[in-house]
């Protein structure tokens, strides 16, 4: 099997304290997976590691390793293309007067306001709305998006990293903030998503968030992955 993530001995070290300890980890292509977790214990870090945002802690006698769809080495923004990352903190990063369009369309360029510069093309409108659609807010792509709901506001951002095509979506905590309903239609889309062909790894604190089209569970505690293995089996053991 081609690997999407592989971690191999990976740590991120702050302040002299460890937020990621030693982390073997390996998700497959078009494996689907979630990783849960309590707050602090280190489910963000990951995400930033995979984002780019943060380098490993690098030790001499036993360096880590990060490979993404198998390279060592990577441009991070072919890598964004192939790896949509939305985030909760993502979504406070925009100008309140920023239309839903306009967050999609900032996909292509992995930004936020720069391609107010750039140039969207034809195709690129197109593939926005093709994005909108699917997340069902093409009725508000001209709205603001101070004046969208949460719900709302999270599909534009999930729109946004649909629009390159995606081969792996991660989505981090994205159920925080919804209501039992939303929650509800959220699993059923991300559902529709992974049968589209699009893998997802989800991170979360509660179990019931998650899919039923992700059969695996990752579990992290102190920085360092504790358990791993089926969904149904961990809900029995726990």
């Amino acid at each position: 099997m081609a690997y999407a993530l592989e971690l191999v001995n990976v740590s991120v070290k702050r302040e002299g304290r460890y937020i990621l300890k030693s982390v073997d980890l390996v998700i497959g292509q078009g494996e689907n997976v979630a990783v849960i977790g309590p707050n602090g214990s280190g489910k963000t870090t990951l995400i930033k590691l995979l984002r780019g945002d943060i380098l490993p802690y690098y030790d001499e006698e036993s360096p880590g390793i990060i490979r993404i769809f198998g390279q060592e080495k990577w441009n991070i923004f072919d890598i964004r293309r192939r790896m949509g990352v939305v985030s909760m903190d993502l979504q406070s990063r925009f100008r309140p007067d920023t239309t839903v369009f306009e967050v999609i369309c900032s996909g292509f360029f992995n930004s936020l306001d720069v391609f107010r510069d750039s140039t969207v093309t034809a195709d690129m409108a197109m593939a926005a709305y093709d994005a909108a659609v699917m997340m069902g807010v093409e009725h508000v792509l001209e709205r603001p998006i101070e004046n969208l709901s949460l719900g709302e506001m999270r599909r534009a951002l999930i729109a946004r990293a649909m629009v390159t095509g995606p081969d792996l979506l991660v989505l981090d905590e994205p159920m925080t903030g919804l209501d039992v309903v939303m929650k509800s239609k959220f699993r059923a889309m991300f559902d529709i998503l992974i049968k589209s062909g699009v893998s997802i790894v989800m991170i979360t604190h509660d179990l019931s968030d998650i899919p039923e089209s992700v059969k695996r569970v990752i579990m992290v505690r102190d920085g360092t992955v504790f358990c791993d293995g089926g969904k149904e089996a961990l809900l029995t053991d726990g």
